[in-house]
């Protein structure tokens, strides 16, 4: 499948040409991007020398669609939801890694993202590409999960499906790898305060919450809402998530380590941990894993689930590769079995 990159330059563009040049069904034919046209990838991201020449090019949707049968939008939110049009009125594949096509609710991207929507029925139309949960997407625009989102609804899903915990008893604690703020400099992501510190920001008001709402009352409705907070770690990739939730009936240990491995047993990239095993960065960086380990407190009746996943693969770039292999057909491991990065 030949393809194209919107958005080239930024983190998650880079991965997918990272992720890309290995998948053996997939070439990319051009790339593209809004502040770099003109010159050759290569000689704006030298390690891509030999590896990849291929100049920016101006956006030009019709030489687009000529050329290729895919284009991924890896452009920060505010931007696909323009751009993009032409491609999805043409009913050209399109898989978007901005929030623009996620929140399906009257109202809710202008309250989260502080901007106009994309048009409803493009909406309405969106696949929500939560790669793990389905085989063949329901449209060819596919909206791909944020990085915390990801994170937060694989780790909560077996809970909210199987209605075992009080729906009003979540809490989410993430934590994140500076890369997942992007390029752009801002006074929290400076080298001086970032280092050696750890960052709380967007309490209460972080753009993901409502996506994670969205698909957690899609699973079961009678969870109204979640406490859910992010903080920003020195470290460059990663996410770590720890999740609580209060059984509504009394388990133990064994039986929650049960339905997790239960029910992620047919998927292949969410990787159960042994017993009192709990996971770390290390252990998935650079690739398309999500690690789980799981507690239970026989006197708190709390689930404690611990998650970690890289914010620029499974959290971007990998899981968009993903949905492209559910989209085309293909395995969905296929150009995906990355080791991760160790030490």
């Amino acid at each position: 499948m030949k393809v194209a990159i919107i958005g080239v330059t930024g983190y998650s563009g880079v991965e997918l040409i990272r992720i890309l040049l290995q998948h053996p069904k997939v070439e990319i034919v051009s790339i593209h991007s809004h502040s770099q046209n003109g010159q050759g990838i290569d000689d704006y991201l030298p390690h891509l020398k030999q590896l990849l020449s291929l100049p920016l090019e101006p956006i030009d949707p019709v030489k687009i669609m000529a050329q290729t049968e895919l284009v991924f939008f890896a452009t920060p939110s505010g931007i696909s939801k323009e751009i993009a049009t032409a491609f999805v009125e043409a009913d050209f594949p399109v898989i978007d890694l901005s929030g623009d096509f996620r929140l399906k609710a009257d109202g809710q991207y202008e309250k989260w993202y502080k901007n106009s929507s994309a048009p409803p029925d493009f909406l309405q139309t969106a696949h929500y590409g939560l790669a793990d949960f389905y085989r063949k997407p329901t449209s060819k625009l596919i909206a791909n999960p944020g990085c915390y989102a990801t994170g937060t609804l694989v780790s909560l899903a077996p809970l909210v499906q199987k209605k075992i915990i009080e729906p009003t008893s979540i809490i989410v604690d993430a934590k994140s790898g500076l890369s997942g703020a992007g390029k752009n400099l801002s006074e929290s992501s400076h080298f001086v305060n970032s280092n050696e510190n750890m960052t709380l920001y967007k309490m209460n008001s972080h753009q993901h919450i409502p996506e994670i709402m969205q698909q957690l009352q899609k699973w079961n409705a009678e969870v109204p809402a979640i406490q859910f907070s992010t903080s920003l770690i020195p470290v460059t990739r990663g996410i770590f998530i720890t999740s609580y939730a209060r059984s509504s009936q009394k388990m133990t240990q064994e039986d929650v380590w049960h339905l997790y491995q239960d029910f992620y047993q047919e998927k292949y990239f969410v990787r159960i941990q042994e017993q009192e095993s709990y996971p770390n960065l290390r252990q998935i960086i650079g690739s398309n894993f999500c690690d789980i380990g799981v507690a239970y407190n026989e006197v708190t009746n709390i689930i404690t689930v611990v998650t970690v996943l890289d914010n620029l693969v499974k959290g971007a770039a990998g899981q968009a590769v993903q949905n492209l292999n559910h989209l085309a057909g293909w395995d969905e491991k296929t150009g995906l079995e990355m080791i991760p990065i160790y030490p």
